[in-house]
């Protein structure tokens, strides 16, 4: 059997904060089987287990196995637990609250002429042409007449 790279050697602290995370059940599933995997595989623990032994147990991928462990050692404990922060904010909505009023303003006024009621193609096109907005599908439309509770019928 190689040698591991990489050592988790739990403190009695750790090993107390993991089993808590076990055993209450009261975070994420992959914490606590992230929890679980360096509970198992601590190698100052007297029940060890190998590598291969652990990701039967836990029904997963030896290398899920591996990359915790690596993790442990590396990061720390609370990198090996918690999912890595993203390094790029998500892309932020292009409908802002001032193209909302736009919008739900449009949809309390009159409708054009030759239409008894604005549907959302109607306002969608409207909003692109008075330049509220580049371009709007009419499900963004219905998606914010949603949510301030309005309906075109």
């Amino acid at each position: 059997m190689p040698k591991l790279m990489y050592q988790v050697n739990l403190t009695d602290e750790e090993q107390k904060q993991l089993s808590k995370i076990t055993k209450t059940g009261k975070t994420t599933a992959r914490e606590i089987l992230h929890a679980n995997i360096l509970l198992s595989t601590a190698d100052n623990r007297p029940t060890k287990l190998t590598v291969k032994q652990t990701a039967q147990k836990n029904n997963t991928s030896t290398v899920t196995v591996q990359k915790i462990r690596q993790t442990y050692a590396t990061q720390g404990l609370d990198a090996a637990l918690k999912r890595k922060q993203r390094q790029t904010p998500p892309n932020p909505s292009k409908i802002t609250g001032e193209i909302q009023a736009h919008i739900i303003a449009l949809a309390c006024s009159q409708p054009p002429n030759g239409h008894a009621k604005w549907t959302l193609r109607l306002l969608a096109d409207k909003a692109v042409e008075l330049n509220y907005i580049d371009q709007i599908s009419h499900v963004s439309v219905r998606t914010v007449l949603k949510k301030h509770n309005m309906n075109l019928i």
